[in-house]
């Protein structure tokens, strides 16, 4: 790693660890229904919302009711979403009269899948495909719901795990308003003008239609860019208003504003952990998952800006610079922003993959064998290294029941997490979201690889299974395996090199969106449900701390193990064989 990229890791770790807490105290403050410095303006607002909707606040849920209310809205929401993507031709602000011919209605299920689940993949070209109403109404409110309803998740697992011997796990209505008037709307209103004045466009003009020097017209796409960036990156959503994403100059103009929308991406995740830490009424607990968090996190930015930095063999043996220097950046730069270079994108590339935003800006496909591993391992992770908002301290808690499953059985002792017992109905509900998870990742994408389709997307009995892949071989395996690895971890970003836009790709990503964000949130609910009936157990000597050193170790063994249990005969076959071809002269 240069200078460079070690103090730029070292200044976004340094004020994600300064504004954890701060950010923290406040949501815990929020959720526990306390006044805040808002509360005086936003008081009155919640209230008349409460009255508009019919929400009664003191009226709690069961964990069934809370997970039945998630998925009643969540199912509307997605059918009122496809609604409005068919009929794009004659709905308001659609300058460039884009209609249902862009969306398909294979399409048009995969993208309504995508954002009612917080993965934002986009099968399409944006700026080609959406209007600006469909992406106003269709597409960005879902960057504020499925925010909204992630962090509502993580705060009722919190609960359960927090209450002493209660039956409710609070209220999905309230909490929702909340998460959305007091976290995200501030923080969005001052994002959006940061983002204006850095030369994000805001406005409904028509496309601007330049005519070059060399004599052809170019189109220039422009819109309400600022307000959709700024919830994209704060709700770890990551859907882009154009097709190259935050590599696009209207998305992210400069190294600042490239900063701000990392520091954005990590800012509630993180905080969660400190949220969690002052709801259990210890913050050493909070600071247990945010270690074990950081070393994750850490170790990913310097193996992939390392191997991105070192470049290709292949690349040196031509006699090429590989090394960087003061007038050239050297390594691997294919793909890459020359406004970013390498550190800006390989820490915005492990930024992105850790939390469940998707938002690039860099080409991933492009990154290295063990580049491009890192991305990949981070979602395989379960998006657990900070991860999208609520999803990461939500799978992060998890996998805290399963390590201390693990350490009761090392010892002898029933195990105990903030000292209620875990037993086998709350082990059986964290490994059936382990391996639904799993499954539907290697189930997708074991299918993709050998059933034979057409270059666009259909049976095709007897043909080549490898048509919809631009590359073969182990890196076109990575793709496939990238692709469906995304759709399910709910992140959204791709290697790009894979044909997804095809009726089967469309079905099979969406379902596998669907399957990553609802299979997981119902188990841990449940656990939440049981947890909450439990009395806390008196601590004694014998009792595994949850706060201590050897419980982050123990906690990151266990999210390692598993993921490289289930994945690496995957990975093997893919990025893992890449990187041995690449050394071995074979890879070009």
């Amino acid at each position: 790693m240069t200078t460079n990229s070690l103090v730029q890791l070292a200044l976004y770790c340094l004020i994600i660890v300064l504004t954890t807490p701060v950010l923290g105290r406040y949501m815990a403050r929020v959720f526990q229904g306390e006044k805040t410095l808002l509360s005086p303006i936003l008081g009155p607002v919640e209230t008349v919302v409460y009255r508009v909707c019919g929400i009664e606040p003191s009226e709690e849920m069961s964990w069934q009711v809370y997970a039945g209310a998630l998925l009643l809205f969540s199912v509307v929401g997605m059918v009122l979403t496809y609604i409005l993507l068919r009929l794009q031709g004659v709905l308001p602000l659609n300058p460039q009269h884009f209609s249902g011919a862009q969306m398909s209605p294979d399409l048009a299920f995969n993208t309504s899948a995508s954002f009612t689940t917080n993965t934002n993949w986009q099968a399409y070209v944006p700026e080609q495909s959406v209007s600006y109403f469909s992406n106003m109404v269709a597409l960005a409110i879902h960057n504020w719901m499925s925010a909204a309803s992630g962090i509502a998740v993580a705060i009722a697992l919190v609960r359960g795990l927090t209450r002493h011997s209660g039956k409710s796990i609070g209220n999905l209505w309230v909490d929702m308003v909340r998460a959305t008037l007091y976290v995200l709307l501030p923080i969005c209103l001052v994002y959006a003008l940061f983002l204006v004045q850095q030369g994000v466009p805001q406005n409904f003009l028509p496309y601007v239609h330049a005519h070059t020097l060399e004599g052809p017209v170019q189109t220039i796409a422009e819109g309400p860019v600022a307000s959709q960036e700024a919830i994209k990156m704060l709700g770890t959503n990551g859907g882009g208003f154009f097709n190259a994403n935050s590599a696009h100059p209207y998305e992210n103009p400069t190294p600042l504003s490239n900063f701000i929308q990392m520091l954005s991406i990590f800012l509630i995740p993180a905080a969660l952990t400190a949220t969690f830490g002052c709801m259990a009424g210890s913050k050493r607990q909070g600071w247990a998952l945010f270690a074990a968090m950081s070393v994750m996190f850490v170790a990913g930015v310097v193996v992939c800006t390392t191997a991105e930095q070192r470049g290709l063999p292949a690349v040196a043996a031509c006699n090429v610079m590989v090394k960087p220097t003061s007038s050239q950046p050297g390594g691997n730069m294919e793909g890459k922003e020359t406004r970013f270079g390498i550190s800006d994108s390989a820490l915005f590339a492990v930024i992105t993959t850790d939390a469940s935003c998707g938002a690039v800006n860099a080409m991933h496909d492009s990154f290295t064998p063990i580049g491009g591993l890192v991305p990949l391992s981070n979602i395989l992770s379960g998006e657990v290294i900070f991860g999208g908002v609520g999803a990461g301290l939500y799978g992060m808690l998890m996998f805290a029941i399963i390590a201390v499953f693990i350490a009761g059985l090392m010892v002898g002792r029933t195990p105990e997490y903030l000292g209620k017992k875990i037993e086998q109905y709350e082990v059986k509900m964290a490994m059936l979201a382990v391996l639904v998870l799993a499954a539907s990742i290697l189930g997708f994408a074991a299918l993709a690889v050998v059933l034979p389709l057409k270059a666009h997307g259909y049976w095709n009995p007897g043909g080549n299974p490898w048509t919809n892949v631009n590359n073969a071989g182990a890196h076109g395996f990575s793709e496939i395996l990238y692709a469906f690895t995304s759709a399910t971890g709910n992140n959204g970003s791709a290697f790009a090199g894979l044909n997804a836009n095809t009726p089967y790709f469309n079905l099979t990503l969406g379902m596998a969106m669907l399957i990553g964000r609802f299979l997981m949130i119902i188990p841990l609910l449940a656990i939440a449900g049981s947890m909450v009936k439990k009395v806390p157990v008196p601590v004694t000597s014998g009792t595994f701390p949850t706060d201590s050193g050897t419980f982050v170790v123990l906690l990151l063994g266990a999210v390692v193990l598993v993921g490289a249990l289930t994945f690496f005969p995957a990975l093997a076959l893919g990025p893992i064989a890449e990187h041995l071809q690449m050394i071995h002269g074979k890879l070009f």
